[in-house]
């Protein structure tokens, strides 16, 4: 199971942002994170990684440069999603700043500029 610290540190990024729901994501009890009913975060059962939507380029770049803290995740590795080993001794402003990127390609635009004023 996720560890306590990190699923408290992860639901305050989550949380913190406009109109954000925890919702397990289909028959799976880990917490994953939508706006709107889309999902921008998804932990694993075992609460050892989390996987978050990404932009053109930015899984290679964190694969290819960190491949100790990214990975490419199985099913929506192929869509451009990064998986995070929550193991791995992280930069959590940057993990914010990941997850805030993942909002802001799933969010409604009005949301997402929110996150910029």
């Amino acid at each position: 199971m996720i560890d306590d610290e990190v699923a408290a540190r992860l639901r305050d990024i989550c949380l913190g942002l406009p109109e954000t729901e925890e919702q397990p994501f289909g028959g799976h009890t880990a917490p994953s994170f939508r706006v709107r009913g889309k999902l921008f975060v998804m932990t694993s059962e075992d609460g050892r990684s989390m996987t978050f939507k990404a932009g053109p380029g930015v899984q290679e770049a964190l694969v290819g440069s960190q491949p100790e803290r990214f990975f490419v995740p199985p099913y929506v590795g192929a869509k451009g999603w990064v998986g995070a080993w929550l193991t791995a001794v992280h930069d959590w402003d940057e993990l914010d700043e990941l997850i805030r990127d993942s909002y802001r390609l799933v969010a409604p635009r009005r949301l997402a500029a929110l996150l910029d004023g």
